[in-house]
């Protein structure tokens, strides 16, 4: 059996995590953002809204991979909305903490593809404003926060690095999905096929 495949983004906001994982599924259909479970309020859309209850009943059952607060918000990755991502195709988890990776590439087994998507925080806050929202300085804020976890992890290996400035999203989007491809053929070593964009 195949084993499970899955794309891992991180970067600060509005680093373009939506607009390549819109354009990975634009390549390949089997390409499907993964839906975390958020117990809040604000922006509703490529969420799975829950309740406070539905979450703690999630971690009393060990099935909570990993949850963070931000933006006064609980963003948590579940087992179950796991196994459906992965039964329904090749799921695209957004993170922003490396922590987030680590928890999830070690609670559970999958080939997953580690991509850093990086912008520069005036990019970031020029996004975020052309995009309309209403909490810009936070996620200014929030982009510091992601270099500073950065720089707390060193060690962290990439299996691609995109720079959305400079390149498309579509082009992101064909460089990633030759890494699931290649790695879909051959388990091959670690480096082999790491890129930079």
């Amino acid at each position: 059996m195949t084993e499970k495949q899955g794309v891992i983004l991180y970067g600060p906001p509005a680093s373009g995590k939506d607009t390549v994982t819109t354009s990975l599924s634009e390549l390949d259909s089997k390409y499907a953002q993964f839906a975390r479970l958020k117990v809040g309020s604000g922006k509703t859309a490529g969420y799975r809204m829950g309740t406070a209850e539905q979450l703690r009943e999630l971690e009393a059952a060990g099935d909570v991979v990993y949850a963070n607060a931000r933006y006064g918000n609980t963003y948590a990755i579940d087992r179950p909305g796991v196994d459906a991502a992965f039964a329904a195709g090749v799921p695209v988890v957004h993170l922003g903490q490396v922590d987030g990776i680590r928890a999830l590439v070690d609670g559970y087994t999958a080939d997953w593809t580690l991509v850093l998507l990086w912008c520069s925080q005036e990019e970031t806050a020029e996004r975020s404003i052309g995009r309309g929202d209403s909490d810009t300085l936070a996620r200014v804020a929030a982009w510091e926060a992601t270099r500073k976890d950065m720089d707390s992890h060193p060690g962290m290996v990439w299996d691609l690095t995109v720079d959305t400035t400079t390149t498309p999203p579509e082009e992101a989007a064909r460089l990633i999905d030759r890494l699931v491809a290649g790695s879909s053929r051959a388990a091959s070593a670690p480096g082999d096929q790491r890129g930079h964009a």
